[in-house]
């Protein structure tokens, strides 16, 4: 077992022009911080899922949200997509067993928001909703 938090991140590609918030803020902190391995990478293609693994220095490239989840190589899933997309991924990773970093807003409603935070509650997972423009330090532990 390592004591690194392994992170499986979905919304990070190398294809986005330059312009994404996920190749361009998320990973670099990621690489950055004490404690945490970039292991996977989450696209909606198969071949950018693996040019940005190979990029980013991931070992795992996925295009399938729910076979990253279920991965026993990952423990933290970051997810940094659109707002629409963020309910469904975020509810998916809870319901895999994984603690879950949402990109802000959290939902694209309250409605959405207090599901998600219900869930995360009720199984006890660490979670956070985190602002790319600014810079945070609230960090999750492994679970015990």
């Amino acid at each position: 077992m390592t004591d690194r938090i392994r992170v499986g991140i979905v919304g990070a590609t190398v294809t986005q022009g330059g312009s994404g918030w996920g190749a361009n803020a998320h990973v670099p902190a990621l690489k950055a911080l004490p404690g945490y391995e970039l292991k996977a990478v989450c696209t909606s293609r198969e071949d950018t899922a693996k040019a940005s693994a190979a990029a980013f220095g991931a070992d795992h490239a996925f295009h399938r949200f729910g076979d990253m989840a279920a991965h026993p190589d990952v423990d933290l899933l970051v997810v940094c997509v659109r707002v629409p997309g963020h309910h469904e991924l975020v509810m998916a990773g809870l319901q895999a067993g994984k603690s879950v970093c949402c990109e802000w807003p959290l939902g694209k409603n309250l409605a959405e928001a207090q599901e998600m935070a219900a869930l995360a509650r009720q199984r006890r997972f660490c979670t956070r909703v985190i602002s790319s423009r600014r810079a945070t330090s609230a960090r999750c532990s492994r679970r015990t």
